[in-house]
């Protein structure tokens, strides 16, 4: 086990949709902020998008891996202090998969929220999109993890990892840690600027423009997307009764700007939501701008994306074969 004082963080994006601005505030930009004090591991989690296979082309997998991987660097992922790899190039994490799988009760993946959205309307689902969150505590659980930095969404499987680790060690030893999730009070759940009711979501602003600013956008779009944002009939802002897409849009500028909540009231309070979008527009790039220099800088070396992906297995693989030979003894496989 991970004695060391420094905590062991993980956290990991799957390589579908378009990552946005919320996927930037609820996970990247906390991320950021772990490095250096703590063990940081950052996956990309290509084996989760197998769950609707006949929605990505294996071309488009690859490709879209290697896109997370240069947006992390892009945030400020420095892997010179963090381990960044693909999911699929350590198979510990389908080998664990499946010992967790036999002591999960199938009532609990039943009973998961984003399992029962996501199969909503659709004839069959895979066995994959069921086990998701096995798969995830996996993830989690090989890296002897003590936090999971995520948006307030995954709480639910953060949940169910923990229940999963503790059957497990009553069944057959004290073998995983229990991991804390890590929800940041400001910014943990955008929502879509288009209906500011739902989440804003990566796959959603795939196919829908104006659902969400996504990280690569082009000015012109943000700009477009930002303006037409939905907030109410009104004519201002007014904080005590505001709506949702005004607190959507108040809370996009108070995680980017880092403004104490005080004087954001007092910065908006009264004036009209043109004044209001327009600032959070200008915030919106204020962050991107540098951070899609920094994109197209990487992703002009494809070797460097290549050799960061590699480094990042070869370090963490070590604890993930050692974990794995832990599950092994307490198990009597192997």
């Amino acid at each position: 086990m991970n004695n060391s004082k420094r905590k062991r963080v993980f956290s990991g994006v799957q390589p579908t949709g378009k990552l946005t601005i919320g996927n930037y505030v609820g996970a990247l930009q906390q991320w950021v902020t772990h490095q250096g004090d703590n063990d940081t591991i950052f996956c990309v989690v290509d084996l989760h998008t197998l769950t609707f296979p006949e929605d990505m082309t294996p071309k488009v997998r690859f490709e879209k891996s290697r896109e997370v991987v240069a947006l992390y660097l892009a945030c400020g992922i420095d892997p010179k202090q963090s381990d960044i790899f693909v999911q699929s190039h350590v198979r510990e994490h389908t080998e664990l998969t499946w010992v967790l799988n036999c002591v999960t009760p199938i009532g609990w993946l039943e009973r998961m929220t984003q399992y029962k959205v996501k199969a909503q309307g659709r004839e069959s689902v895979s066995t994959g999109l069921l086990d998701y969150p096995v798969l995830m505590a996996a993830d989690i659980l090989l890296y002897e993890t003590d936090l999971v930095p995520v948006g307030d969404d995954q709480k639910q499987h953060l949940e169910v990892t923990s229940d999963i680790a503790q059957r497990f060690n009553h069944l057959f030893g004290n073998v995983f840690r229990i991991p804390q999730v890590v929800i940041p009070k400001t910014g943990a759940r955008l929502m879509g600027l288009d209906d500011p009711t739902a989440k804003m979501s990566k796959s959603t602003a795939e196919k829908k423009v104006g659902h969400a600013v996504c990280l690569l956008d082009p000015e012109n779009v943000i700009k477009k997307t930002v303006m037409s944002a939905v907030t109410d009939s009104g004519q201002e802002v007014r904080l005590e009764h505001a709506s949702p897409g005004v607190i959507n849009l108040l809370t996009i500028y108070e995680v980017l700007t880092k403004t104490p909540r005080p004087e954001i009231e007092a910065r908006f309070a009264g004036k009209g939501y043109g004044q209001l979008k327009k600032d959070v527009f200008v915030a919106i790039m204020e962050t991107l701008r540098p951070l899609q220099e920094r994109y197209r800088q990487i992703t002009a070396d494809p070797a460097y994306v290549e050799q960061v992906i590699k480094d990042g297995a070869d370090r963490v693989r070590p604890i993930a074969e050692r974990m794995m030979r832990q599950v092994r003894e307490m198990t009597g496989l192997g």
